[in-house]
C-alpha cells in the first residue's frame, strides 16, 4: 500500500527502535495476513492518540485519533497544503486507496461537512481500521470495498471537487492507476475546477515521475510537483506529490506553506514542469509502468 516518508524519522515518532510501542492486539506471531500483506499497528509513545499502520513493515499510514488534523508524513502535509489552498467550505472528495484514511480524517476535521468516498479493495484491512482506528463523530466518510479503476468508473461525472490518488501495493503505485485511460476517467469525475492529488514514490533517474506528469497534463494541464528538493531533482528516492487541475492552482499559497514546513519542500510549476516532461511518453494501458520498488533499508520499519 502507501509508503510514508522514510528517509528521515517521521516527525513526532522519532526513531522506530524507541519512539513507538507495538499494539498488543496486533503484534503477535504470525501477524494478520490480508491481501495487502501483514498488518501491524504501532502506538506512538509520544502522542497518546497516535498510531502507525504498517503493511509488510512498510510505513503505510499515521493517524492521531485525538487530533485528526495532525499529519506526520511529509507527503500528507504536502497534500494538506493544497487542500488548505482550495476555496473555503466543505468538499466532495474521492480517495483512491484507503489505508487508515489519514487524509480523509484531516479533511473531515478542517472542512466540516465534507462528503467523502474512499475506494479500498481490501475488506479485511477496512475492518481492522474501523475497529481499531474509529472515525470521529460527524466525519462523513463512506468506504467502498472496490479497486480504484472500477470504483472511479462507477462515479458520476462532475461529482468531486478533489480526487486523492494514494494507492500502493508492495510500496509501488499500481500501473493501472497511472495510465491515460484511467486519468481521463478521473478528469471526467472532477468538477470544472476540481483538483487531482497524487502521492508517488520515485528515485533516480525519475522516469516514472516524468511519464506520469506527461500523462496527467494530457487531461489536467495545470500541474505542479511538490517534494524535497533532492527528490525533485532525482538525487535520491522519496515521495513526491503532484497536483493538477483544468484551472490554474494557487501556486503562491502552496509555495508559502511548503517553504514553512519543518523540512522545506520545493514547488515546481509552469516552465519547470514543461522542461521536466519534455520528451516523456505518456503512460497508456498498452504501455504502462509501475513506480520503482522502494529501497528496503529506508522504507521498512526494522530495515
Amino acid at each position: 500500500m502507501r509508503p510514508g516518508d522514510a528517509p528521515r524519522p517521521a516527525p513526532g515518532i522519532g526513531p522506530y527502535a524507541g519512539g513507538v510501542r507495538r499494539d498488543e492486539g496486533h503484534s503477535t506471531s504470525p501477524r494478520p495476513q490480508f491481501s495487502g500483506g501483514a498488518v501491524e499497528l504501532l502506538a506512538d509513545a509520544d502522542r497518546p492518540g497516535g498510531w502507525l499502520l504498517l503493511l509488510d513493515r512498510i510505513r503505510q499510514s499515521y493517524v492521531d485519533l485525538d487530533d485528526p488534523s495532525y499529519l506526520d508524513f511529509e507527503y500528507a502535509q504536502a497534500f494538506a497544503d493544497v487542500v488548505d489552498a482550495m476555496p473555503d467550505g466543505p468538499l466532495a472528495v474521492t480517495h483512491v486507496g484507503g489505508g487508515a484514511c489519514t487524509v480523509a480524517r484531516y479533511i473531515g476535521a478542517v472542512r466540516p461537512g465534507s462528503s467523502q468516498i474512499v475506494l479500498e479493495p481490501d475488506e479485511q484491512l477496512i475492518a481492522i481500521v474501523r475497529a481499531r482506528l474509529p472515525f470521529g463523530r460527524g466525519t462523513r466518510v463512506r468506504i467502498r470495498p472496490v479497486g480504484g479503476r472500477d470504483g472511479v468508473a462507477g462515479l458520476r461525472a462532475g461529482s468531486a471537487d478533489l480526487l486523492v490518488l494514494d494507492a500502493f501495493h508492495g510500496g509501488r503505485v499500481p500501473a493501472e492507476l497511472t495510465t491515460a485511460e484511467f486519468l481521463a476517467d478521473v478528469a471526467r469525475v472532477l468538477r470544472r475546477d476540481g483538483v487531482l492529488l497524487v502521492n508517488l514514490a520515485d528515485g533516480p533517474p525519475g522516469l516514472f515521475t516524468r511519464r506520469l506528469l506527461a500523462t496527467i497534463r494530457s487531461v489536467l494541464p495545470e500541474a505542479v510537483a511538490i517534494a524535497d528538493p533532492a527528490v525533485l531533482k532525482h538525487r535520491r528516492f522519496g515521495n513526491l506529490v503532484l497536483a493538477a487541475s483544468r484551472s490554474p492552482l494557487p501556486l503562491d499559497v502552496i509555495a508559502r506553506s511548503s517553504a514553512r514546513a519543518m523540512f522545506p519542500r520545493r514547488v515546481l510549476a509552469g516552465a519547470g514542469i514543461a522542461g521536466l516532461v519534455r520528451g516523456a511518453a505518456p503512460l497508456t494501458d498498452a504501455d504502462p509502468m509501475r513506480s520503482p520498488a522502494p529501497p528496503d533499508e529506508i522504507w521498512r520499519v526494522g530495515g
